[in-house]
């Protein structure tokens, strides 16, 4: 089976010049739909041949026919002509355009989005896409991902990150990735003359999150079952609770431990075993999940997942009428490490 392409291998061919007939661009993560979208609409070609060969058209307005006949266009002065189709899931009856795939000009870049959702793969047009240009799916990251997509990201500017500072930006923002980039925009510009490594205090400095009183330090201290430290960083909390708010916390904790119970299930118990098992990309990411394996039995995860998702009910209200969110964490984390 070949490799299923990631969003930087596309980027690093469009970069070289190495221009497919078809991107079909497709899955429930807009941010690289857009990237990639954008990155061949602002660089193919220059802005003297954008003005007769770019066309940028929206599902909504237009049929297949219209995009067909568009495509079966020459360029003018140009090499190249590129047309992009944002909403692209909005076209009706995309599988005709299989037809013109059969035999597609090399001189049209057809770019089609189609975000929140995906193309049927068992089809006659994936196939032909799949021949002779590029079908993407952007997936949603998931949270453990996050922190290396913060470091590719900042990476490409030049910048490097330190893995705490990394852990507080994906506990922080999540997986609203637009959002992401923009918070990490504002970290590079804020960061001082000659520096190009962000540290957990500038994050505190600018973001607003704490260095030492946030989820990645919560999360360690219930992997070591540092009781003095869990309690120190729920009560911030409680007297933070707008930038604290409990059901991010319960997020963190249950994509944890979640996680947790699926390493259990890993061959190999070994910090290599751990990261194969959950599609980690280095073994070190599979530390914590090997000292919570020593803290906690099985038996004890299973329970704890059960508990968040009670207290993640209570948090919304659910057979709770006077607990406050303070406290519903305090009683959590008390469940958790005793």
């Amino acid at each position: 089976m070949a490799k299923e392409l990631t969003y930087l291998d596309i980027l690093t061919d469009l970069r070289n010049k190495h221009y497919k007939p078809v991107y079909y661009l497709m899955g429930e993560e807009p941010y690289f739909i857009d990237l990639i979208a954008d990155f061949i609409e602002d660089n193919v070609l220059t802005e003297a041949e954008k003005g007769f060969n770019q066309t940028v058209m929206y599902g909504a307005d237009v049929d297949i026919a219209t995009i067909v006949n568009a495509a079966k266009r020459y360029p003018m002065m140009s090499e190249y002509q590129v047309i992009i189709v944002r909403e692209a899931q909005a076209v009706k009856n995309m599988e005709e355009l299989a037809y013109y795939l059969q035999k597609p000009l090399n001189s049209t870049i057809l770019v089609l989005c189609h975000k929140h959702g995906t193309l049927d793969r068992r089809k006659k047009l994936a196939a032909e896409i799949q021949k002779i240009g590029v079908l993407y799916e952007s997936k949603r990251l998931r949270d453990y991902q996050l922190p290396d997509f913060i470091s590719n990201y900042l990476r490409q500017q030049k910048v490097d990150i330190e893995p705490k500072a990394a852990e507080m930006m994906a506990d922080f923002v999540g997986t609203d990735l637009s959002r992401m980039v923009g918070e990490l925009e504002k970290l590079i510009i804020t960061l001082p003359q000659g520096q190009r490594r962000i540290t957990p205090l500038q994050i505190e400095q600018n973001i607003g999150i704490s260095k030492d009183y946030n989820n990645f330090e919560l999360r360690n201290a219930i992997i070591q079952k540092d009781v003095e430290k869990a309690n120190k960083i729920v009560k911030f909390f409680a007297e933070n609770p707008k930038t604290n708010p409990i059901q991010l916390t319960l997020i963190v904790l249950f994509n944890f431990f979640s996680n947790l119970m699926l390493a259990y299930y890993a061959p190999v118990k070994t910090e290599d075993g751990v990261a194969a098992q959950l599609g980690l990309r280095s073994s070190w990411q599979a530390k914590e999940y090997v000292a919570a394996m020593r803290a906690y039995s099985g038996i004890k995860v299973m329970q704890i997942i059960s508990d968040i998702r009670t207290f993640d009910a209570r948090s919304k209200g659910v057979d709770n009428s006077s607990v406050s969110d303070a406290d519903l964490l305090k009683e959590l984390v008390y469940r958790i490490l005793h």
